[in-house]
């Protein structure tokens, strides 16, 4: 008996999907070359600061502070440049290559052309505004690729696992090269020689990146693929990002979801409260990090597990069901650290090994959600194009990263603030300091609490939430019908 065919995503719902090679979603997933190296350069700029310019290290965190409030004004209204660049090159590999040169350009005055000439703070600034200028301008168009190179709902997830693995891997990779490999050949500290070959080696890092997107998303990269729902095209105005944000629910749902929970990572991730946990109530600063990225690495797995569970269940139920998971296990970290003394966690043992496993679990439940919102942003991005007609995403993943680095721009304030509370108000917290009630009760609490917040959030947000698989496929059923009105 012969076997049956195997119908294929487009076959089962009756839409026509694109579909893009598996060669093209890893090229265009190198992206995170060109993200993951410079967010590695940029983590150094304190120190071209101090060392290259003569800014003092007070000065250094304001100046930090605004401009990545400025790289938050500056997403929204690369929409409008997005929007106006069409040429019959395509619009993304034209803006990637802009945006790159720019970034590059400042960046090689702060950290080699600039530095050590005695310019000072004025000269160093404006080097920071242009390379957030031109980040911004390669950032929000990449982030605009993979809804374009596919809307099939079973691969679309599959599509952000690449990046998702790559942005883990990469800086990484970049952090032992720079500082296990690179660091020693200039002494062992970071001065001036060290920070301007670093800077030559991050930027011919992002420029391989950049030669490997273009070659991914060329085949979509069409004047044709960028054109919305009416015959007649208008430009983008400002009234148009307000709506928007006013009438796109699944955005304001995303917003919510996705800000509550990256404000309660970033914050955690600060210097402080990594002392405070590893330093201090583990008690044992190198062996605690060794664990965290022994149960990291591995959780890496669980991008693939998410891309295949949003696949087949939808990218709002993926993120609805790891969350909860994710609640539940951070619950459990919690109520495990109050249970033991934590300083066991570094003997050895069964209490390290649960902890590991814990840490291993939470980090691939994070991991899962995050796959399902890469898909989910893209599932919005096509839900907006369906209710205006505007294929515009530029606009909402501009808005959205706006909304997002102004809320998170208070993680480090909240870590800070916190320890004040406690009485850290003239010092930082060491790595050896005993580990007090209220140190304990205060990690612990933006550790495990704060995340538990955000799921919350995310779970409350998701309930007014509607765009589940079965909607989208009604959604790209009615784009490809008004398209081809259009075109007839």
């Amino acid at each position: 008996m012969e076997k049956a065919k195997k119908l294929t995503q487009s076959e089962i719902d009756g839409v026509q999907y694109r579909r893009a090679k598996l060669w093209q979603i890893i090229l265009v997933a190198c992206n995170a070359f060109i993200g993951m190296a410079v967010y590695s350069l940029i983590g150094l700029a304190s120190y071209t600061a101090s060392i290259g310019f003569g800014i003092s290290t007070a000065a250094v965190g304001v100046i930090l502070t605004w401009t990545r409030i400025l790289d938050g004004v500056t997403d929204p209204l690369i929409a409008f440049v997005y929007d106006k660049v069409n040429t019959r090159f395509g619009k993304i590999r034209i803006l990637i290559v802009i945006g790159f040169l720019i970034e590059a350009l400042g960046l090689m005055f702060m950290f080699n052309w600039g530095a050590g000439k005695g310019l000072g703070m004025i000269a160093f600034v404006l080097s920071y505004i242009v390379y957030v200028i031109g980040y911004t301008i390669a950032n929000i168009t990449a982030l605009t690729i993979n809804p374009l190179i596919s809307n099939d709902p079973k691969q679309r997830p599959t599509v952000g696992v690449w990046s998702t693995a790559l942005n883990y891997l990469l800086p990484m990779t970049l952090s032992i090269i720079l500082n296990v490999v690179l660091l020693p050949r200039f002494g062992g500290t970071y001065n001036g020689e060290f920070l301007a070959a670093a800077c030559k080696l991050c930027l011919a890092v992002a420029a391989i990146g950049v030669v490997l997107v273009c070659i991914g998303v060329s085949e979509y990269d069409k004047p044709e693929n960028f054109k919305g729902l009416s015959k007649e095209k208008s430009n983008l105005k400002m009234k148009d990002m307000f709506e928007i944000v006013k009438k796109n629910r699944p955005l304001q749902c995303y917003i919510i979801s996705n800000v509550s929970d990256k404000i309660a990572q970033q914050t955690t991730s600060q210097a402080v409260i990594v002392t405070m946990l590893n330093g201090i109530l583990i008690g044992n600063m190198g062996l605690a990090t060794t664990l965290t990225v022994i149960g990291m690495l591995p959780s890496l797995v669980f991008a693939f597990f998410g891309a295949k569970y949003a696949g087949k269940f939808g990218s709002q139920k993926t993120i609805v069901t790891w969350s909860k998971i994710a609640l539940v296990i951070s619950v459990v970290m919690w109520i495990f650290f109050i249970a033991i003394d934590p300083k066991k966690i570094a003997t050895g043992g069964v209490i390290m090994i649960a902890y590991v496993v814990l840490t291993l679990l939470k980090n691939g439940a994070n991991m899962c959600v995050t796959t399902a919102g890469t898909s989910f942003m893209s599932d919005i991005i096509d839900f907006e194009q369906d209710r205006s007609g505007r294929y515009v995403p530029a606009a909402i993943t501009g808005v959205y990263n706006f909304i997002d680095k102004i809320v998170t721009s208070f993680s480090a304030l909240i870590a800070t603030g916190s320890v004040a509370l406690i009485g850290y108000t003239t010092t930082m917290p060491q790595p050896g300091d005993a580990a007090t009630p209220q140190i304990f009760w205060l990690t612990t609490g933006l550790v495990f609490g704060l995340p538990i917040l955000g799921w919350i959030c995310t779970l409350i947000a998701m309930k007014f939430c509607h765009l589940s698989k079965e909607d989208m496929v009604e959604v790209q059923k009615r784009i490809a019908a008004r398209k081809a009105e259009v075109e007839a």
